[in-house]
């Protein structure tokens, strides 16, 4: 038996939780995830077994507290997931571990990051049309296979996930980290891998306008990730605290704008006239020439359908969450592209899939994005981006830290399931 966080779904846990997260008073989304309201608990539970000798258990050196993780556990995430998941499951998906098995050119001790996405390569069976072109994050079987429903690793009942003491794991998934790069860098691999594959599916042409809404982990690694594979011109950086600032401008950021201001400021800074309606935020006729929403959020996104010219593109970083005013992709004929997870290849569409193994992008080492998360990782100034780790027995108190993140001076919150 071992300690884990374990996620049960309950509906009325569910309802109770969206509805007192649902008011816009700062502290209230902590305040669910401390109550007994919160559908998570610690508990001790049976260690998970190996699907077959292509699998490895783990043991969770860090694991981080996404975004996506607080808006499950707030009642703000769609129930579009519940078909795909397994219950109870142990959240998770940012994962630096240590392999307790070996695997071919994968002994045991060897310290990896884990890819998530459990795709046809992990569940066995003939690959879908998308494995074969590499696009395991559109795969169409995370339903199917030899282990449970599930997303992804922290969402599968079978694979356990970095919120517990032990997980297991495909050979597939792991990419070793090298000695050089510690922990707290390795544990934001995966979500730097997140805004690499976002980064590449928004297709920035050079010298474009882009601006980025939210910086938290995911608008602060999407910047990186703009600045190191891209030719973007200006990027403009929407961000609500001092230090979100301060690191948007060491990343590499043009100018970075309070919230309240930036419809004003983006119309200074690429043309346009700004609009008023009589309900609703202000509008551009004008704007960036490509927006990454990074938040999450129903306001987010507004914000940024808002703000790109006609005939520009908003890509999705961030999990959607709450209703959106969709007439700004009408009227001004936007490009909406969603992006999830990574891919170890630039994303192919359905004709090229259909050929099979796609070729690699001339721009893209052959690691695909995770290759180039660990480089970013090893060179960026990320030093502080994790700067509170928390014991499995001080959960309520690394969520509540999580969901108040900007506010208090963070990026990136983790467990140690490790510590007492």
């Amino acid at each position: 038996m071992m300690p884990a966080l374990e996620y049960r779904q309950s509906t009325p846990r569910f309802l109770a939780a969206r509805g007192a997260s649902s008011t816009k008073l700062g502290g209230r989304m902590s305040g669910v995830l401390a109550s007994n309201v919160a559908p998570l608990r610690l508990v001790h539970r049976a260690e998970p077994s190996l699907p077959s000798g292509e699998w490895a258990r783990l043991r969770p050196l860090l694991s981080g507290i996404c975004g996506s993780d607080v808006s499950l556990l707030t009642g703000r995430s769609s129930p579009y997931f519940g078909a795909v998941v397994s219950m109870p499951f142990v959240p998770g998906h940012e994962v630096v571990a240590e392999t307790l098995d070996d695997l071919p050119g994968l002994p045991k001790g060897s310290r990896v990051v884990v890819d998530p996405v459990l795709s046809c390569a992990v569940r066995g069976g003939e690959p879908c049309r998308w494995c074969v072109a590499g696009q395991h994050s559109r795969c169409d079987r995370v339903t199917a296979g030899r282990v449970s429903a599930g997303l992804q690793t922290g969402y599968c009942t079978d694979t356990g996930g970095g919120w517990g003491r032990q997980m297991v794991a495909h050979a597939a998934q792991l990419h070793p980290v090298p000695d050089m790069l510690d922990d707290r860098r390795a544990v934001l691999v995966e979500p730097l891998a997140c805004a690499v594959h976002s980064v590449r599916r928004a297709q920035v042409p050079e010298g474009a306008a882009v601006l980025i809404v939210g910086a938290g982990t995911v608008g602060l690694l999407t910047l990186l990730a703009l600045r190191a594979l891209t030719k973007a011109g200006p990027i403009y950086v929407v961000a609500k605290h001092a230090h979100q600032h301060a690191r948007a401008r060491e990343l590499g950021a043009t100018e970075v704008f309070q919230p309240s201001r930036a419809a004003r400021a983006v119309r200074r800074a690429c043309g346009g006239t700004l609009e008023q309606p009589m309900i609703g935020g202000d509008f551009l006729l004008g704007g960036a020439d490509v927006a990454f929403e990074c938040t999450g959020a129903g306001a987010g996104l507004d914000m940024a359908l808002r703000l790109v010219r006609a005939g520009g593109t908003v890509l999705l970083s961030g999990m959607p969450s709450g209703g959106v005013d969709l007439t700004p992709v009408w009227f001004r004929e936007l490009n909406l592209v969603g992006s999830y997870a990574s891919s170890g290849r630039p994303a192919a569409e359905p004709a090229a899939a259909e050929q099979g193994a796609a070729e690699q992008g001339a721009d893209e080492p052959a690691g695909g994005t995770f290759a180039e998360a660990m480089a970013l990782a090893a060179e960026a100034p990320l030093d502080g981006y994790v700067d509170a780790v928390y014991p499995l027995s001080r959960w309520r108190e690394a969520l509540g830290h999580a969901a108040k993140a900007g506010q208090l001076g963070a990026v990136k919150v983790a467990f140690d399931p490790s510590r007492n």
